[in-house]
């Protein structure tokens, strides 16, 4: 029997995760997933099952510091914050909950989502020590970071994203719109580290490891800003360069009104 939704509360989660061990977010048949060893833990508590919506569904290998999502817990007198030690009490080492909140019953993590912030991490010019591996790509030069930012600032404001999406993009193959907003996306550096930050109100499939895997062969090539914009123009795939591999991406944050 499941959680009754009329009478129950809506808690939302704020979840830290290690996805180097999961075959992504979403709950599958036969693989690992967060969600379904997240749900898996509400199970042990509501003692019936609890589905989690969550803000995105991150893809095998990619981590989060601080996904979201939302669920309807039969506990109207359990304080929302003691989800946070009675999940962690069960839950893998390599999933964490950091926040636990009340919020109005028609909240929903995906749909009430304003703005997601994904940062990807790079280490250069030196070899990753082993602990980094899991967390960053290896670059064994250091990017100009100048013409990656001259890069990176064509892709502000409304963009048509499909150029970066994979082609089993479920959204785009259910007749979706590809155009994306993107508020901010930029480069930081500091020693032998290197963070590229993008944040818009949606994401396509593997789009922000496309997006900086292509930042980085057209740097790779000091192809001027003029080229990056053309790709972005035309929106040839065939122009573009690799996707970035899952290791080095982070989910940051989620951002809601209020």
């Amino acid at each position: 029997m499941k959680v009754n939704t009329e009478n129950a509360r809506n808690i939302k989660l704020t979840i830290a995760y290690d996805g180097t061990d999961f075959s992504g977010w979403q709950r599958q048949a036969h693989d690992r997933s967060v969600q379904a060893v997240v749900e898996d833990a509400l199970y042990k508590i509501h003692k019936a099952p609890t589905t989690l919506n969550a803000a995105g569904r991150t893809d095998a290998g990619v981590h989060a510091a601080g996904q979201a999502a939302n669920f309807y817990s039969p506990l109207t007198r359990m304080n929302a914050k003691n989800y946070i030690p009675a999940l962690n009490s069960i839950l893998p080492p390599d999933v964490r909950i950091i926040d636990a909140i009340d919020v109005p019953a028609h909240f929903h993590a995906r749909f009430d989502a304003k703005l997601r912030r994904y940062r990807y991490h790079f280490i250069c010019g030196r070899q990753a020590l082993p602990h980094e591996r899991r967390y960053a790509l290896q670059l064994f030069r250091h990017p100009d970071i100048n013409l990656l930012n001259d890069y990176a600032r064509l892709l502000h404001g409304e963009t048509d994203c499909s150029l970066f999406a994979s082609p089993s993009d479920s959204a785009l193959q259910k007749g979706g719109s590809p155009r994306r907003f993107i508020r901010q996306a930029y480069f930081t550096a500091k020693a032998d580290s290197l963070v590229f930050e993008i944040s818009a109100n949606a994401f396509l499939w593997k789009m922000t490891r496309s997006i900086a895997g292509s930042l980085l062969y057209f740097e790779s090539r000091r192809l001027p800003p003029a080229a990056f914009k053309e790709l972005l123009v035309l929106g040839d795939h065939r122009k573009a360069g690799p996707t970035a591999p899952p290791c080095g991406l982070f989910l940051w944050n989620v951002e809601y009104e209020g």
